[in-house]
């Protein structure tokens, strides 16, 4: 079985962080395991605070998982400040995994902040350079680069720009604009465009994560980039397709909507 290790903050109400990644992680056949940066009080309404995992913790926390199990990927969320980031961009340089997916969580579905904006700085240099796979939002593209993002065009030009500050892959996820749902993807030298239709709906908290989680998955399971990505993307409309109105906010997606449906299945065609 392949393990995928989630890096992120905790969410208690079960709908994003690592909650939301363990929960991904099972629903692609892949085993999960977590290492908690911070403990996150929030709900589908608001965030009420959070408190940071000290950096000595986070680094013991990547050691026991690292010293004695084989990780065949690793997704990264929220990092809420300086000291984490370079408490977990020191530890995977060590370890030096074959595949990192980094989702730049800046803010909660709700608006609420959930990364001290002065850390942006210590991401850029700490974290893209390690990111095989960067999937930031167009308002995360937006801070990352700070260029306005309105159309298609300038996700490209986003893309490029995250591009040359050392992540390899780069998608940015079009879930903030209006018409279909557009993700692009740059690898440096070609972009491609995911397109869905655009689900009506507010239950979309943990979108981010269950994503990143899914791409991170797939890639594990040995698919290319391209193509772990059009999985994760048919992966998450189906959750999202599926969310369940759970709570009085923004509800989380249903991760689980195809297994319940069909049971556990591996499209062969695509692990060859």
């Amino acid at each position: 079985m392949k393990k995928v290790l989630s890096i992120a903050g905790s969410d208690c109400s079960g709908g994003a962080g690592v909650q939301a990644d363990l929960k991904t992680f099972s629903a692609h056949g892949v085993f999960g395991m977590s290492v908690i940066v911070s403990v996150v009080a929030e709900n589908t309404s608001r965030v009420i605070g959070f408190q940071d995992v000290s950096p000595d913790m986070i680094r013991k926390q990547i050691d026991a998982v690292f010293e004695d199990i084989e990780v065949d990927a690793v997704k990264i969320g929220m990092l809420s400040c300086a000291e984490t980031m370079e408490a977990v961009a020191e530890k995977l340089r060590e370890y030096r995994p074959p595949w990192i997916v980094a989702d730049p969580v800046m803010y909660a579905k709700n608006g609420d902040p959930l990364m001290d904006p002065g850390a942006t700085d210590v991401l850029i240099k700490e974290i893209l350079p390690l990111a095989n796979v960067l999937t930031p939002n167009i308002p995360e593209a937006e801070r990352i680069t700070r260029v306005c993002v309105k159309n298609v065009d300038d996700m490209k030009s986003a893309a490029a720009a995250i591009h040359a500050m050392g992540s390899r892959f780069v998608l940015v996820k079009g879930g903030h604009a209006s018409g279909d749902a557009v993700d692009v993807l740059f690898d440096g030298t070609e972009f491609h465009c995911f397109s869905a239709p655009r689900i009506h709906t507010k239950n979309t908290h943990g979108t981010g994560c269950t994503y990143s989680s899914a791409i991170a998955s797939n890639l594990a399971l040995g698919l290319p980039v391209e193509r772990a990505v059009s999985r994760a993307k048919s992966y998450i409309t189906g959750a999202i397709q599926h969310s369940l109105p759970i709570g009085r906010g923004h509800g989380p997606t249903n991760h689980f909507f195809d297994l319940y449906r069909n049971g556990l299945r591996k499209d062969d065609a695509d692990y060859e």
